[in-house]
């Protein structure tokens, strides 16, 4: 009887590995299958922009499009320096302001806040990151662009009515502060705390750790939001539609009026459909956009591989 038993028990436990083996093995299936289908997707949107993009490609060289400041499709002149000057600068700006606010605001989340502050001032990051950016626009045109037309601009003995690449990266650099505020949080909080305790133990002071262990060991995490975040403002649409001004001229200061090359498409795609140079310089604009933004994310996952290597703590 307890032969009998012995043997059902093995035959039972042999069923549920045999079971669970074919679960890990078609769950591999899968999830190999979801990576090539991610790969063959990007590739076939990259493809499918380049073929569209082949019309305008063949009529007019690349570097006389990407150097030329004359941008009227009406009469065949796709100059797209104006609306690449206007992204670089807004992007620049952007993070210049976005970069200090939020790495000093995720070391306070991670290394001094305690209790409910660290975790009411958290929820408010995280809140921000999910506002639609469309919600940043709107409540920029009924504050932030009255407020630099008449109290900003005039310091700068500049005259504007408050919209243009200065409005644009204001807004944008609040919106993508918390994106990367979070991220860089979670790199300086997922640091054993032998770190700090070994630092503190050897005589440093708090901001010596923070600044000469912490910030060093965290730094493939955070170096990688701030790439992440370099490449959505880079590929910024609603914000910039809405406060740039629509100008497609080479910016002649930060307050002045521009285009960006998101702004670009949504602005001229609709109303000039109908003339094909037109669309496939747009569909340009947009492949030259995937291309830019996956290298960003792309260099950001190669840093924090390299970084991860050297730096042995996360």
């Amino acid at each position: 009887m307890t032969t009998d038993t012995d043997s059902l028990r093995k035959r039972a436990r042999s069923s549920r590995l045999g079971r669970r083996l074919l679960a890990e093995r078609y769950s591999s299936y899968w999830l190999t299958l979801a990576g090539y289908l991610a790969i063959a997707l990007f590739g076939g949107i990259t493809l499918l922009l380049f073929y569209r993009s082949l019309p305008i490609l063949s009529e007019y060289p690349l570097s006389s499009m990407l150097t030329s400041t004359n941008w009227d499709p009406a009469r065949n002149n796709f100059g797209f320096l104006p609306a690449i000057v206007g992204t670089v600068y807004v992007t620049a700006l952007s993070m210049v302001m976005g970069v200090p606010i939020a790495l000093g605001a995720a070391i306070y989340i991670a290394e001094y806040a305690e209790g409910r502050t660290k975790t009411l001032v958290a929820a408010l990051i995280d809140v921000l990151a999910a506002i639609p950016s469309v919600i940043f626009g709107l409540v920029a045109l009924i504050v932030v662009v009255p407020f630099i037309g008449s109290y900003v601009a005039p310091v700068f003995n500049e005259s504007t009515a408050g919209v243009g690449i200065f409005t644009v990266s204001l807004v944008m650099a609040i919106v993508v502060t918390p994106f990367m505020t979070s991220l860089s949080v979670e790199s300086l909080e997922s640091l054993p705390d032998e770190l700090r305790e070994t630092s503190l133990g050897v005589g440093a002071t708090k901001f010596e750790t923070i600044r000469s262990v912490l910030l060093r060991a965290a730094g493939p995490g955070i170096f990688s939001a701030i790439l992440l975040g370099f490449g959505r403002v880079f590929g910024a649409t609603i914000v910039p539609a809405l406060l740039i001004g629509g100008q497609t001229q080479i910016p002649a200061s930060v307050f002045s009026t521009g285009q960006t090359l998101p702004t670009l498409i949504v602005n001229d795609f609709g109303e000039l459909m109908s003339l094909p140079l037109t669309q496939s310089a747009l569909i340009f604009v947009g492949l030259m956009l995937v291309i830019v933004v996956w290298l960003f994310n792309f260099g950001a996952m190669l840093v924090q591989r390299r970084l991860k290597r050297r730096w042995q703590y996360q």
